[in-house]
């Protein structure tokens, strides 16, 4: 059973907007860091955004600095990326991830830091 379910991926013009939803199977992921990765053809899987499970502290690559925002609404036990002026670079498959580490910028930009994923959402974004 996969221990996290995306939802939300498609297909967008560029500058559009997208929000990615993110829920767990079967478990709780209760003061876990959660976070979002995606992967281009070809190219490796990539750190996007993460959080904390209170939202207090969360951290974004450069990339989607000022266009994407993470989120946890814990009361439905769900994590959110909303995407907006989006490019058509940022085509690719997205991932989201947990893991019960500390809150550590260097620890959470790293995909060998999370032990539980998804299967991933496809987001395509056209020129």
């Amino acid at each position: 059973q996969v221990p996290l379910v995306e939802s939300g991926g498609g297909l967008v013009q560029a500058g559009g907007s997208l929000r990615l939803s993110c829920a767990p199977s079967g478990r709780t992921f209760r003061n876990y860091v959660m976070g979002w990765f995606r992967q281009a053809p070809g190219k490796e899987r990539e750190f996007v955004a993460a959080t904390t499970w209170s939202g207090t502290n969360t951290y974004y690559a450069d990339s989607v600095k000022g266009r994407f925002t993470i989120s946890r609404d814990n009361a439905k036990n769900t994590m959110y990326l909303q995407m907006n002026s989006l490019k058509p670079e940022d085509t690719a498959v997205y991932y989201c991830a947990a893991d019960s580490m500390l809150w550590r910028t260097t620890l959470v930009v790293s995909t060998t830091s999370y032990n539980y994923w998804g299967q991933g959402t496809q987001v395509t974004v056209s020129s």
